[in-house]
């Protein structure tokens, strides 16, 4: 994480928490490395990416009760994960 930039810092810090929140649940899992392309080693060794947790964020994006959850579980808003995953893309 950069400290220079707190935007970029709470985007990475929501990605992080937005993928332990998916991986928690065993098909969640499933579904998002069958769709990322990535296996279990690939993704972490690529965890600080912002490119891989843009894509965590996406896939969450992507089905809305899962964004639903999440945010309602990290306690944010979904529009928050919106803006981190356009924030991690920008920095990709």
């Amino acid at each position: 994480m950069r400290s220079h930039d707190t935007n970029e810092e709470a985007a990475e810090t929501l990605g992080l928490r937005g993928l332990a929140w998916t991986i928690a649940d065993e098909d969640r899992a499933g579904r998002l490395l069958a769709l990322t392309g990535l296996d279990g080693d690939a993704l972490r060794a690529r965890l600080g990416e912002p490119a891989v947790l843009a894509a965590v964020l996406g896939f969450l994006e992507a089905h809305e009760p899962d964004l639903i959850a999440c945010a309602e579980a990290l306690g944010v808003k979904p529009e928050a994960l919106v803006r981190a995953r356009r924030t991690l893309e920008n920095d990709a």
